[in-house]
Parts: structure tokens; C-alpha cells; sequence
């Protein structure tokens, strides 16, 4: 029997990844909400964006399990469809001490105090946020409620806290707006922090060292880690460059964040759901660091796994909605390494040229497993594209299969070169 699986913001990209997963033929997959209205829209209409998921639910076949791969406000949607549907799910309150920065610094430090970094609540509209500073520079200071480094700055001094505040102050709403509609629809508010709204920042101190992501999932308790990807930053040391499959990093170590990964995943009340955890590895003092949870899959590493175990980690997403045990890795895959490049430009230009169909057929005849997606197109201005962190603009993401680390560089140079993409003015870019 066909068991019906709703997708939030289903693009054609996971969908073809979605078609990787065993099994794939017993599922019928179903977006839920456009797109276009749930994934960097100008703003988040939540009311619209909740009353169209419920009538597309209403309208189709019985869900059988409802997914999404989507950041905020995706994330944090799932837990009530799914409530309204009387489907598995992690409970709202769990996914909203992940979604907020702050209060899962909170949960981190009572879980793992070692590996969690100082940190204190900022209220930007404060009268003078400046002066209810704990933390002395240099630290991160980042909305609560954000992703993709959104109006997240590196602060060195009192000038550049304030004006990174002014900033903060003009477009902090595009999440908290959405954040407070979400928290609503919480039962139980004794769950959650009293401070910390979305319309509040978390300061941390810095933390450094080798990044990586622990991808896995918790059900019936049981939290399983099931894969371990690095994560590569530019030249700036803040913009990725890259996220590799499998990680490189010493057996110790990772067994070590597997554990941290148990005790936070506990701490928060998670369950029934994927998870990544992203976490830095300090070679100097052998330190482990968590940066950030999420209550999802990366999309991001879908490719990565499809490349390596023949499956995309959909799969994990499917069978844990589903209430099955996932059996995830398989060694079902073409390569033993695969990465996903994000080719950046770290000045603003107006794009003049992107690929042509047939550069990039023919970048594809030479690299099949090529996966390619603009985020740019001819005219754009590269300060015009949204979501992008403080120091950078990001132009495409491209995924790559090869036997080595070294064989995945050469691939990226020889694809960004017959792709062509040309800039109004001389800009550096992080795969030249």
C-alpha cells in the first residue's frame, strides 16, 4: 500500500533526491506550501503560510507522515501539523529550545558545560545594550531566531557592537515576527526560558577549531549518530567553503561528540525526530565545542549520502516519521568521498554572466554526479540576494563525488571554470 508523504517547500532538487530513498516506489510524495512562500520569501506570512499547509493537508490523501529539510519556520511548523494529524513528532516545546539560540546555550550548558562557550541574552532595544555587556570582545552577537549567519556579526569593539545593533534593530522582525506567531501554538510555556524572545540576541564568546556535523536521529529515547561530515570555512575564516562526507577527524574525537550529542539531544527532550549538531574540534587543547543543534536533516548533505551510501538521508527523515528504525548508512554508493562547494564572492558585483544550458551540459558529460544550483542570475546584485552571512555572497551550491579530498578540489576548479559565471567588477571569490 502507497503511504503518503507531505513535504514542506518541495523543491525539483529533493525531490530527486527523495527518489534515491528504498523503497522510494511505496511512497507518494506531496509538497506542502509553495515553495516559493516558505523558503526566503521577502517575509514570513504565517498565518497564510499555516492556513495553506492545513487546506493542502485537508484537500489530499491522509498523511502518513508530514517531513520538511527546511531551517526555521519549517521546523517548527511540523510539530503542530503533525499534532493536528495525530502523527509522531518531537514535541513543539523541544523544537523551540532548538530553534532559539539562546535558549539552547541554556540547554547546552546544563547537558555539557565543558563544551559550551560563555554566553549572555542581549536585548537590542534596549536603551543602551552596550552597557549590559558581560562579555568583553571579541564575541559573536547573533539574532536568537536566524539562520544562514543571518545579521550575525564577529564584534571586536564597542563601535562595531553598536553598529551591528543599529542593523540588528532594522531587520530582526523577518524571524522574530514568525517565531512569536509559532510560540502561540506552545501548551506548555513552563517548558521554555522566560527571557530570550525572537526579538533577542544571544552573545558568545569565540570558539574555533575544526567544524564538523554529527548527523542522526532520537526515537522511542534511543538518540543513534549515523554519520559525521566536516565542515570547511574560506579564506575570512567565517563563510563556508565546503561540507565533506565522511569526516576526517580521529575516531576519539568523534566518539567523544557522539557522546556530547546523547547527553544534549536528552537535555532538550527530543525525540521521534532527525538532528544535526554541529560542533568544533580544538586540535591545541583538544577541546570539543558545540556550536548549534537543529531539529532536521542539512539538505545540504542529501547529495553527500546519495553519493556515498546510495541514499539520500530522506530516508532517515521517512522511516523515523514513519515510527520505523531506520537501517542507515548503507555502503551502497558510487565514490568514497563527496563534498558540497559554495562558491562565494567576497565583494558586491552585479552578475553578468551565469551558465548557459550548454556549459552546463558539458560540464556534466565530464562530471556526471555533478549536482549544480544557481542562486543568481544574470542582472543580480550580489548585495540584493537574501540570507547571506555579514562577509560574503554566496552564488551556487554544487555537489561532487571522487576518491579523495584532492580529486574533489581538482573537480571543483574544473567545473567553476567551464561554468563561467562573470562579474561586473574584479571580484575574489573562494574557488580561484
Amino acid at each position: 500500500m502507497v503511504q503518503h508523504v507531505y513535504v514542506v517547500g518541495l523543491d525539483e532538487l529533493n525531490r530527486a533526491e527523495l527518489a534515491s530513498v528504498r523503497n522510494a516506489d511505496d511512497y507518494a510524495f506531496h509538497g506542502l506550501v509553495p515553495y516559493d512562500m516558505i523558503v526566503n520569501p521577502a517575509s514570513y506570512r504565517m498565518p497564510e503560510i499555516m492556513r495553506t499547509a492545513r487546506r493542502e493537508l485537508e484537500d489530499g490523501p491522509p498523511a502518513d507522515a508530514i517531513i520538511g529539510h527546511w531551517d526555521f519556520p519549517t521546523t517548527s511548523m511540523l510539530p503542530i501539523l503533525r499534532r493536528e494529524h495525530g502523527l509522531r513528532s518531537p514535541s513543539l516545546e523541544s523544537v523551540l529550545l532548538c530553534e532559539n539560540k539562546y535558549w539552547a546555550r541554556r540547554a547546552m550548558r546544563d547537558a555539557v558545560s565543558e563544551s559550551t562557550p560563555p554566553f549572555q541574552h542581549v536585548d537590542p532595544f534596549a536603551a543602551d545594550p552596550w552597557k549590559d555587556m558581560e562579555l568583553e570582545p571579541p564575541f559573536w552577537l547573533k539574532p536568537t531566531v536566524a539562520f544562514s549567519s543571518y545579521l550575525g556579526f564577529h564584534i571586536d569593539s564597542e563601535a562595531r557592537f553598536r553598529e551591528a545593533i543599529d542593523r540588528i534593530r532594522e531587520g530582526i522582525g523577518r524571524f522574530a515576527r514568525p517565531f512569536e506567531y509559532i510560540m502561540d501554538h506552545v501548551e506548555d510555556r513552563s517548558a521554555l526560558p522566560p527571557v530570550g524572545s525572537g526579538g533577542t540576541c544571544v552573545a558568545e564568546s569565540i570558539i574555533s577549531g575544526d567544524l564538523c556535523t554529527l548527523e542522526g536521529f532520537v526515537q522511542n529515547g534511543e538518540v543513534v549518530v549515523y554519520g559525521v561530515l566536516d565542515s570547511a570555512r574560506g579564506p575570512n575564516q567565517v563563510s563556508f567553503f565546503s561540507y565533506q562526507l565522511p569526516s576526517r577527524l580521529p575516531e576519539a574525537v568523534r566518539e567523544r561528540m557522539i557522546r556530547n550529542a546523547e547527553k544534549l539531544v536528552r537535555r532538550l527532550g527530543l525525540d521521534d525526530t532527525p538532528f544535526n549538531i554541529e560542533m568544533f574540534w580544538n586540535r591545541e587543547d583538544d577541546r570539543i565545542w558545540i556550536l548549534e543543534i537543529n531539529p532536521r536533516i542539512s539538505k545540504s548533505h542529501c547529495p553527500l549520502f546519495r553519493m556515498t551510501a546510495g541514499s539520500s538521508h530522506h530516508e532517515v527523515a521517512i522511516d523515523v516519521a514513519l515510527g520505523r528504525r531506520p537501517d542507515f548508512p548503507r555502503q551502497d554508493g558510487s565514490f568514497r568521498v563527496a563534498a558540497k562547494f559554495m562558491p562565494r564572492t567576497y565583494q558586491d558585483a552585479t552578475v553578468t554572466r551565469v551558465p548557459t544550458e550548454e556549459d552546463i551540459a558539458r560540464v556534466k558529460e565530464r562530471f556526471p554526479e555533478l549536482v549544480f544550483h544557481p542562486h543568481v542570475s544574470e542582472g543580480t546584485r550580489l548585495s540584493d540576494l537574501p540570507n547571506q552571512d555579514s562577509y560574503s555572497f554566496e552564488i551556487a551550491d554544487l555537489f561532487l563525488g571522487g576518491e579523495d579530498e584532492k580529486e574533489l578540489r581538482t573537480k571543483l576548479h574544473e567545473v567553476m571554470e567551464g561554468l563561467d559565471f562573470r562579474f561586473s567588477e574584479r571580484v575574489s571569490t573562494n574557488y580561484e
